[in-house]
């Protein structure tokens, strides 16, 4: 960690005493003169950077490449990075091929009956996970109970997929493949739905699954990955604590710039 805290600190452009354009002006006028072609200036970094960053910051250490102190450096870095090159060097090492992902991932389609349409559960609960069919339109009733369903060696009936979502004062934590097109629909009353797929690349012509959530005084997750042990769910959300701490620290640094 010291060795990318040293690169990072080293990419950092030195910026002038403020003072310097009374004591030389000719100089810090040179200054102003845009680069030659032979040595262009380093292109900013924008927000919308650094979240893309933080995200897979976060994602890698869900996979376990990165531990929480790790993940709160970085994070920390992150968020004070000037520029697309700054930025680069956080996420070098644990950034994975997106074709390698996509090409891991593949998910049978196979026409044919003896597959899941309706999963209900009123004050209990519901978990497929593992080799299990899901059907072209698929309903999951949660009515003060939960179901937890693991799409990531599922068999799907065609190439476009429809999972609906009713949750009643319950919910239900879904995983989803990588290599898969997921496309999600919510709505919340008096509740959540969580919802973190991160950026994938998906194959052209690759397979779909539309989730549509309607929580009522509930909520649902969707996540990409393998069902996670109960040493993995508590690992995430300790990451996510770093995170929300990061992301604090963040926003009041930036409202103390403007107030400035």
């Amino acid at each position: 960690m010291l060795g990318l805290r040293a690169r990072f600190e080293a990419s950092l452009t030195p910026m002038s005493d403020s003072n310097s354009l009374d004591q030389n002006p000719d100089e810090s006028a040179s200054a102003l003169v845009p680069a030659t072609p032979s040595q262009p200036p380093a292109l900013r970094a924008s927000e919308a950077e650094r979240e893309q960053v933080v995200n897979v910051l976060r994602e890698a250490a869900g996979d376990g490449r990165l531990d929480v102190d790790e993940l709160d450096e970085r994070l920390r870095l992150a968020y004070a990075a000037q520029t697309r090159a700054e930025l680069g060097l956080l996420i070098a090492d644990v950034t994975v091929s997106p074709v390698a992902v996509a090409s891991s991932h593949r998910i049978t389609v196979r026409e044919g009956p003896s597959c899941t349409r309706m999963l209900v559960s009123i004050m209990g609960g519901n978990d497929r996970s593992g080799c299990w069919r899901l059907a072209r339109t698929c309903t999951v009733v949660n009515v003060m109970a939960g179901s937890e369903l693991d799409l990531n060696q599922v068999e799907l009936s065609g190439p476009l997929t429809t999972l609906n979502v009713l949750s009643v004062m319950g919910g239900s934590e879904i995983r989803v493949p990588d290599g898969v097109e997921i496309r999600v629909s919510k709505l919340a009353l008096m509740g959540g739905n969580d919802v973190r797929l991160g950026d994938h690349a998906v194959p052209p012509g690759g397979r779909v699954i539309h989730i549509r959530l309607l929580s009522i005084m509930g909520g649902t997750s969707v996540s990409r990955g393998p069902t996670q042990s109960r040493a993995g769910k508590r690992r995430e959300r300790e990451l996510r604590k770093v995170q929300r701490r990061e992301e604090h620290r963040h926003h009041r640094a930036r409202r103390g710039e403007l107030e400035e």
